[in-house]
């Protein structure tokens, strides 16, 4: 959900000084052909129904007083360009007859979000990749993060969940100029290396188009018979998803079936 703030916010974090050696659990004489993985976070490495949805229907709910559905999110999400929750929450709001700009609109979702004390949504959300998963992921790739999310709401995530360590590059929407589907943020970790060496993980349509700008190999994820599931499965495979999978700890299992060359 890509953000617009302040130019002087921090830009991408590099975490890691040292990267690990790539271990695999291949045959010997096969290797995976991926070096780095991207994951985005809302949806993927994070459950954001109680937390960025709630709000977005919510916020949209307080303008317009009229009961709108998750149903009607997601066929919000499967357009382009509405990975930004403030943008996406604005446009609905004016299309539902609401005159409100998008400044005024964007401090009611803060406001629901954060909440008193980081008590709002916020405390709703909950991590989706196993710290097995996860280290072991660690140990065999680079592991990044391009999300659309601000500084400031991915900062909070990573300390509450434990998991900063194990991410050697992140750029946030504070990182680039062009948020997705802009393939920018993609670009900057890839930092001049073969695009095929790096798989992007997300759940939406302007992940997957991110991927496509940027030569990247796309894996979508989509829990089963989830209403995303529904109406965005079909559509991601158009984009050129390798796969969809229920959710993220398949991602191993997965490159090691299909993410591979000859050694």
């Amino acid at each position: 959900m890509a953000r617009q703030i302040q130019a002087s916010r921090r830009h991408s974090h590099l975490i890691s000084p040292e990267l690990p050696p790539l271990v695999t659990s291949l045959s010997p004489k096969m290797t995976s052909k991926y070096v780095v993985i991207v994951f985005d976070v809302d949806g993927v490495l994070v459950d954001t129904t109680g937390s960025f949805q709630r709000t977005t229907l919510e916020t949209v709910r307080f303008f317009t007083g009229k009961r709108v559905t998750r149903r009607e999110l997601h066929q919000w999400k499967n357009k382009p360009g509405y990975n930004d929750d403030w943008k996406l929450c604005t446009a609905w709001v004016r299309s539902l007859g609401g005159r409100q700009e998008y400044d005024e609109v964007k401090r009611k979702f803060v406001e629901l979000y954060w909440g008193a004390n980081q008590k709002g949504n916020v405390a709703k959300e909950k991590w989706l990749l196993s710290p097995m998963h996860l280290k072991r992921l660690a140990k065999r790739f680079e592991l990044a993060i391009f999300t659309g999310r601000v500084w400031d709401e991915l900062n909070y995530t990573l300390d509450r969940s434990r998991v900063r360590e194990f991410f050697s590059n992140i750029v946030t929407a504070d990182s680039v100029r062009q948020g997705k589907p802009h393939p920018e943020g993609l670009v900057k970790i890839l930092d001049g290396r073969d695009p095929s060496a790096a798989l992007y993980i997300g759940d939406n349509v302007d992940d997957a188009l991110a991927a496509q700008g940027a030569n990247v190999d796309f894996l979508g994820i989509l829990p089963r018979k989830s209403e995303e599931r529904r109406q965005r499965g079909t559509l991601l495979r158009t984009l050129n998803a390798r796969a969809i999978l229920d959710n993220v700890n398949e991602v191993e299992a997965w490159i090691d079936r299909s993410g591979r060359r000859p050694a």
